[in-house]
């Protein structure tokens, strides 16, 4: 019998991984992380039927945490 080939796994960040952005994040200037900001909007923009990895939109998600903590500080 055929076995059906295994579901692919979802690109995501690992909780460390995404300890390690923020990590990152918050050492960078306020330019730094606008500019790292762009670059991950720009990556998740929806462009005809192509969706971003959830790798990506966690990213951008770190990211506007990043530029939110700082609004309120």
């Amino acid at each position: 019998m055929a076995r059906r080939p295994a579901p692919e796994q979802p690109d995501v960040l690992s909780e460390e991984e995404i300890k390690q952005l923020r990590h990152s994040l918050a050492h960078l200037s306020t330019d730094g992380v606008r500019q790292f900001y762009e670059r991950a909007h720009e990556e998740c923009r929806l462009v005809h039927d192509r969706l971003p990895s959830p790798r990506k939109m966690q990213t951008l998600v770190q990211v506007w945490k990043q530029l939110w903590k700082w609004r309120r500080e």
